[in-house]
């Protein structure tokens, strides 16, 4: 193909069909959060680019589109949203009532290999819950959560938590590289790889609690029964908020749509507590994340606790069915022109679609243009049927 027609790499349209569902699932995101009484937020497509990385947020820098302004500047194209939020609560709305309940829909970009349901330029819709901690905070955002992939229809989801304060206490004072390929190998189940590491690291009682938090996933029973094999003080106390939040959960009714699993970490660096990840029997990949990030607007000069989630657009498109589109919902106008005009803003008043014919046309050309369109036809001086 011509090159002047092609987009770049990891970009791609939508066509009519597609924006409109796109839009039409934005519509409903935000009324539901508005509901939930968040208020909606945005932040510049760009940022500075020390702004997006003087905080360990785990992003590898090569992943920045990045570039330099005319006056020297190095700015950044957002690589997320939960970073740029944070610095303008801390820069624009300190004097705000606690807790913030912010809402955003918006397109982040990333440098990194696409993949079904993962393009460099990505639309993403979301919540942050800003100034409030623990158990009650956390099941919120949960529980928004789900109420938002139901919404959407996404069917036979299920949401699984972790808890990443377990994994680090439990790890004690290990080398920082040895923990990190302990949670990489927790990540990818891979326990020969883990007991590996673990031998002569630990005792052989923390040891095995922590091969058995790594392969541990269920419900709420199963969660208590392993908080009882946890003498840890940290770790025992971060259980206690998961198994809170659980019973939150199962007061909602919702519980049948969660399960733990300790091995999930997500793949940002700025999550202190419970992390969460959606799924589909359909994807190999989440298409909703998020968690507890209580240090990150620190970093701006404010503390705040705060905990929020992410649902990638693009990838509920994926896992949701299509909607046909509307037939017969519309008219298409066609006659002598200037008395058209004030008959479609007529219908265009009582909220019909309407679209006029630019040239002219016969009855005949009109009744296949209106067709074509799935359109109903006012010729002339038809009645509106």
């Amino acid at each position: 193909m011509n090159g002047l027609y092609e987009v770049p790499h990891g970009v791609k349209d939508l066509l009519p069909d597609q924006a409109k569902w796109k839009r039409e699932m934005e519509n409903k995101l935000a009324d539901l959060f508005a509901l939930w009484g968040y208020q909606e937020v945005l932040t510049p497509t760009f940022e500075y680019y020390k702004a997006l990385t003087d905080r360990d947020s785990g992003l590898n820098e090569d992943m920045l589109y990045k570039f330099i302004d005319r006056n020297g500047k190095v700015l950044s194209l957002r690589p997320d949203m939960t970073t740029p939020i944070a610095r303008m609560v801390s820069s624009r709305m300190r004097e705000a009532t606690l807790p913030l309940r912010l809402f955003y829909l918006a397109n982040v970009f990333r440098y990194e290999k696409t993949h079904t349901g993962r393009q460099r330029e990505f639309f993403q819709a979301g919540v942050e819950l800003m100034g409030a901690s623990g158990p009650k905070a956390d099941a919120e955002v949960l529980s928004m959560a789900i109420f938002a992939l139901e919404e959407l229809g996404v069917k036979n989801f299920r949401i699984g938590i972790g808890q990443v304060e377990v994994t680090k206490a439990l790890l004690g004072t290990l080398d920082q590289a040895v923990g990190f390929a302990v949670k990489q190998a927790i990540a990818r189940k891979d326990f020969v790889e883990l007991e590996a590491l673990l031998t002569d690291k630990l005792s052989v009682k923390e040891r095995d609690v922590l091969m058995e938090m790594a392969m541990s996933r269920g419900d709420i029973t199963d969660l208590e029964q392993l908080m009882n094999l946890v003498e840890n003080t940290k770790a025992r106390d971060a259980l206690s908020d998961l198994v809170e939040v659980f019973r939150i959960l199962n007061y909602q009714g919702l519980s049948q749509k969660v399960f733990f699993d300790l091995g999930i970490f997500r793949d940002l660096n700025y999550y202190t507590g419970i992390v969460f990840e959606g799924y589909v029997q359909e994807l190999g990949f989440p298409i909703c994340g998020g968690g507890r990030y209580d240090n990150l607007l620190e970093g701006f000069g404010y503390p705040l606790p705060a905990t929020g989630f992410a649902l990638g657009i693009e990838r509920i498109m994926l896992a949701s069915k299509q909607p046909q589109a509307d037939s017969g919902k519309g008219y298409f106008l066609a006659g002598d022109y200037t008395n058209i005009l004030d008959r479609a803003q007529s219908l265009r008043a009582q909220g019909h679609i309407v679209r006029v014919a630019l040239e002219s046309l016969t009855r005949e050309q009109a009744e296949e243009r209106a067709a074509a369109q799935g359109l109903s036809l006012i010729y002339g001086g038809d009645n509106v049927e």
